[in-house]
């Protein structure tokens, strides 16, 4: 019986040896050009609006930078968007300017990217890219998370962060404000870009 065993041992092993390895599964096809111009063009805008807030700061306080960044954020997205071709704007499913509120398929980003971050993932990392079809056109869509940093925190932060100069002036101009109560490295919002497939 144990020679029994032995001989089966040794066949299972030749058998192993001489199985077919499976297949290395294929690697994922690289993102078409637009993507990576999409990407790089999203990166681009923040760096430049938190420059500006911050000089604001430095300037006038946290205060002061509510009302450049209602006015400067939107100039530097139609500027970003004349040099660039893309049609650019933020969004937040807590948003604080009006039109920020997302259309049905940046809801379904952001919903998404709030189901991954509480997964774990980092915010810094979630963006989707795709091509849609919108009233029989063809149209390249792409959307990046925006984290909350330090300096978004005496803005949109908790409210024992909120400087009283803060709140007052938020209530002046964002009366239906939803974009407070958020801690350092949480989802707030995202940058998005749209535009025609190029003919």
């Amino acid at each position: 019986m144990n020679k029994s065993w032995a001989l089966c041992a040794v066949l299972a092993g030749l058998l192993a040896a001489c199985a077919t390895p499976e297949p290395a599964p294929p690697a994922p096809a690289p993102p078409p050009a637009w993507v990576a111009q999409a990407s790089a063009v999203a990166a681009a805008v923040p760096p430049n609006l938190l420059a500006v807030l911050q000089a604001e700061i430095a300037r006038g306080g946290a205060e002061n930078a509510v009302e450049a960044c209602r006015v400067t954020a939107p100039q530097m997205a139609r500027t970003a968007s004349q040099q660039s071709g893309w049609s650019i704007r933020r969004v937040s499913l807590r948003n604080r300017n009006p039109k920020a509120v997302p259309d049905a398929w940046e809801r379904a980003a952001l919903e998404d990217f709030d189901r991954r971050a509480a997964a774990r993932e980092s915010p810094a990392t979630l963006q989707r890219a795709e091509t849609v079809q919108e009233n029989g056109q063809s149209v390249q869509r792409y959307i990046r998370a925006l984290p909350t940093m330090e300096l978004c925190t005496q803005c949109h932060g908790t409210a024992d962060q909120l400087k009283p100069a803060v709140v007052e002036r938020l209530k002046a101009l964002y009366p239906d404000d939803r974009a407070t109560g958020y801690r350092v490295g949480e989802l707030r919002g995202a940058i998005t870009l749209r535009r025609p497939v190029p003919q």
